[in-house]
C-alpha cells in the first residue's frame, strides 16, 4: 500500500524536527499546482546539519514503505530538494532560505498547521 501524502507530510515533518531543522514550514498546494500536494520548507545552520535533515527523512520514509523519488543537492548541502512523490521537502542552508525565500513564491498556498 502506498503511503497517501498527508502521511508522507507528517513524517518528513517530524523527522526534519527531530534532527532540529529551523523554521520548518509546510505549504499546501492542492488545487494551486500540479507539482505536489504539499511543499515542506526548513534550514539547517550548516552543512552537516542539512545532510542530517535529509538522510533521517529518506530513513523515515524509507521505513514506512515510501519511496524517495529522488534527492538533489546533497553533494553542495546549500539547497537539498527531494522528491517523495505527493510531498516536496526543500532544506536549504539558512542563507540560502534567506537568498530564494520560496515561502514568498508559493503565497498563494495555505500554510499548514504542524
Amino acid at each position: 500500500m502506498a503511503v497517501q501524502s498527508k502521511e508522507l507530510l507528517e513524517i518528513a515533518v517530524t523527522a526534519a524536527d527531530e534532527k532540529k531543522a529551523m523554521n520548518i514550514v509546510a505549504l499546501d498546494l492542492q488545487g494551486i499546482s500540479l507539482i505536489a500536494d504539499y511543499f515542506v520548507i526548513c534550514h539547517g545552520n550548516s552543512d552537516t546539519q542539512v545532510n542530517a535533515i535529509a538522510t533521517e527523512i529518506r530513513k523515515r520514509v524509507h521505513e514506512k514503505g515510501g519511496i524517495v523519488r529522488g534527492i538533489e543537492g546533497m553533494d553542495s548541502a546549500r539547497w537539498v530538494l527531494m522528491d517523495l512523490g505527493d510531498v516536496v521537502v526543500h532544506i536549504f542552508h539558512r542563507d540560502e532560505r534567506e537568498y530564494y525565500n520560496i515561502e514568498r513564491l508559493w503565497s498563494d498556498a495555505k500554510v499548514v498547521n504542524l
